[in-house]
């Protein structure tokens, strides 16, 4: 008899999917490659047009089967958060988001269903999301600890974060994140790089938006301090936030528009050519529930230049540099001192890069997806 594990692939059909698509894509394909002796994996998605299924058949190759529900995304958002619906059965259910059929079940029968949290801002940084995607991850997350069996988070600083918010008791469970599928440096990386235009040279990187939790404004500041090298910056993200525009605060802070390049999003192999060819990435966010972009800039042996919040802390484990995030305008200060050693100190940022990429070998999606594989296994 075949058991069967039913994953939540709608996110791949999302309109904009996203990082969390990312997610559903990686470790879709590693709970197939994974899949125990005598069990498969089967996705669930929401009503869509075909070529949406051929998309997540594309995406996550060997699935089982695709079972899709009577209702498409939008509607289904909104049953799911209401209880309404019984779709799509019971069964063994993962979801890689709060997105998931909560609902009253008996797991003595079989069933169970676990969800997945990825941050926590809709309490901590309201204004970060929309007032819709707040109430909806309430009620989710409401719907969750009444119904989920477990939760997964991708580092304990969250499952920390997660406790303040709501009690789970023994139900949470760690399990880490990777390298996107594909970020990796091949031979046309100097045609890439040339057709990116990026500075030859080295440049740092960073992603994310004006969004003050982001840190981007942050590192803007500390480029525009007196005696810092005078060193590009590539930004990944995107270029507005509300009525600001990158250029114009970047020249508001004394960093020339010409200095930065702009991406509003890059496949895996155009980032793996910009990490590979940066000097350093600059992670200087002020909240954040996971160290994927860490990893990743790890992964392509790239120094990391990190604020000390708890989920960087936790996956960098000591291999990039830390600058506290504090309070004030020290932040940027600290930001500034720190890309002036990288820039300047050669064999520092050598060593940070073969800590960082020795450290990037502590994480995979094989084994993120044994770990789900065992979750459902003691559940």
């Amino acid at each position: 008899m075949t058991t069967t594990l039913r994953f939540i692939v709608d996110q791949v059909v999302a309109p904009v999917p996203g990082p969390l698509g990312r997610y559903t894509v990686d470790l879709g394909r590693a709970l197939v490659e994974s899949a125990p002796a005598g069990t498969a994996v089967e996705g669930i998605v929401s009503s869509s047009p075909e070529s949406d299924y051929e998309r997540v058949r594309h995406e996550v190759p060997g699935l089982s089967d695709l079972y899709k529900t009577s209702l498409a995304r939008r509607e289904l958002l909104a049953a799911w958060q209401l209880g309404l619906t019984t779709s799509p059965g019971g069964g063994i259910i993962h979801a890689p988001s709060l997105f998931a059929p909560l609902r009253r079940h008996q797991r003595e029968h079989g069933d169970q269903v676990v969800v997945t949290v990825h941050d926590v801002l809709a309490w901590t940084h309201p204004e970060a999301v929309s007032a819709t995607s707040v109430a909806w991850q309430k009620a989710m997350l409401k719907r969750a600890r009444k119904h989920a069996d477990a939760v997964v988070v991708p580092t304990h600083a969250l499952a920390d974060q997660l406790s303040m918010v709501a009690d789970f008791g023994d139900r949470v469970r760690v399990i880490g994140t990777a390298p996107r599928t594909g970020l990796r440096v091949d031979t046309d990386a100097a045609e890439r790089a040339a057709r990116l235009g990026l500075p030859q040279g080295g440049h740092l990187v960073v992603a994310g938006t004006l969004e003050p939790r982001t840190g981007l404004v942050d590192v803007l500041a500390a480029l525009g301090r007196p005696g810092v090298p005078d060193v590009p910056l590539v930004v990944i993200g995107p270029g507005n936030w509300g009525e600001q525009h990158l250029a114009t605060v970047a020249e508001e802070y004394g960093v020339a528009p010409t200095r930065v390049r702009h991406f509003e999003e890059l496949d895996a192999a155009d980032l793996a050519v910009v990490l590979h060819g940066a000097t350093a990435f600059v992670a200087p966010a002020h909240d954040a529930g996971a160290g994927t972009t860490l990893i990743e800039a790890f992964s392509l042996g790239t120094p990391v230049i990190h604020s000390d919040i708890p989920a960087y802390a936790e996956t960098a484990a000591g291999a990039g540099l830390a600058v506290p995030v504090g309070v004030g305008d020290g932040f940027a200060d600290r930001l500034a001192a720190a890309v002036t050693r990288v820039v300047e100190d050669r064999e520092f940022a050598a060593r940070l890069a073969i800590a960082g990429s020795d450290r990037s070998r502590a994480f995979s999606w094989r084994d993120s997806a044994e770990r789900v594989w065992q979750l459902h296994a003691d559940l």
